[in-house]
């Protein structure tokens, strides 16, 4: 599977959140201060000078590990809405010598990383890899990738991160899943096609029972004979059916929500048939491809993730006539009537 490379260094400022641990180790300090200068006891001045130095160092191992990593990000070539996608993640530890401890990945607001990767070491020099799962929310140009980078090394008193964005852009396909409604379309489509296979070709299809419209040259003899009754044989057309697919863009104001549907509907549908090796004639306003002449299924989800609605206004594209009317006609549009 070819896959594309994301690159970012993380360069932006590192935040810091205090623990539980630490916000309890906190109040120690303090109560060992106050009980210091309060006692004038020198042993206790000197256990709250080592704690306040554990703190401090504490804070810079911490950000002395987040420094010199560099994130990739390895997407799959084809990717859909809401479904998901296997990746990689990719850390490299540019430091010479230092290694990097304790690094946890996750995902910042509307990232597409849903679940955290943990990296206990990442040695300098050196490059590790975890597969992830990632989902795209919705259809279209992703043109961004947030991500968390964190610590809690050394002692668990500090969390310290970064925010990454990955900058590439990425097209998002339809969500491929049925909606409802859609399972039944396709299985009165496939249906169809079916019905429509049988003709006076030379590859065998079947043996069913002798109709009267039937010729005699057609009648299997040995299958008759077995099951008592006249059979005969079917053979496949020479060639297949063609389905004919308009993709209707023309859209009212406030019908977003419906045109985001039908461009699912359609994109699952176009996407069933080419599993079923189906001859398609994919249609829309200013949009034709054939299939497979002209293209290939990529082309038209490419096509679906794009698209764009035309705007109905008192002067609109009225949709386009049928090529062949033998093909199988398929509408997909937002309005209530074909006008």
């Amino acid at each position: 599977m070819s896959l594309d490379h994301i690159h970012a260094l993380i360069r932006q400022r590192v935040q810091y959140q205090i623990t539980r641990g630490g916000a309890l180790f906190v109040f120690a300090i303090a109560l060992t201060g106050v009980g210091a200068f309060l006692s004038g006891n020198n042993l206790i001045f000197l256990i709250f000078s080592a704690m306040l130095a554990l703190f401090l160092v504490s804070g810079f191992l911490s950000r002395l590990v987040l420094a010199g990593l560099e994130l990739e990000l390895l997407l799959p070539e084809h990717v859909s809405a809401r479904m998901p996608s296997a990746a990689r993640v990719r850390l490299r530890n540019l430091k010479r010598l230092t290694p990097s401890f304790s690094i946890e990945l996750s995902g910042s607001g509307e990232s597409i990383l849903r679940e955290p990767v943990y990296f206990p070491l990442i040695p300098g020099r050196a490059t590790v890899e975890a597969a992830v799962q990632v989902v795209f929310p919705q259809r279209g140009r992703h043109r961004e990738n947030l991500f968390l980078i964190s610590t809690k090394f050394p002692f668990g008193f500090l969390r310290k991160s970064t925010t990454v964005a990955l900058r590439r852009e990425t097209i998002v396909y339809p969500s491929l899943e049925p909606r409802a409604g859609m399972e039944e379309l396709l299985d009165s489509v496939a249906g169809e096609l079916e019905s429509q296979t049988r003709g006076g070709g030379r590859d065998f299809y079947r043996i069913r029972p002798y109709e009267a419209q039937d010729s005699a040259r057609h009648v299997d003899w040995k299958s008759s004979a077995h099951t008592g009754g006249l059979q005969v044989r079917e053979f496949t057309r020479e060639q297949q059916r063609t389905v004919e697919i308009f993709f209707d863009r023309r859209l009212e104001p406030g019908q977003m929500a419906r045109f985001e549907e039908i461009v699912e509907n359609c994109a699952f549908l176009i996407w069933k048939l080419a599993e079923r090796d189906t001859r398609m004639w994919m249609r829309s306003q200013r949009f034709s491809m054939a299939l497979p002449e002209e293209g290939e299924i990529w082309d038209l989800l490419k096509f679906l993730a794009l698209v764009e609605p035309l705007v109905m206004s008192s002067v609109s594209e009225e949709m386009e006539e049928p090529v062949d009317a033998a093909n199988l006609h398929v509408v997909f549009t937002a309005q209530d009537d074909l006008r």
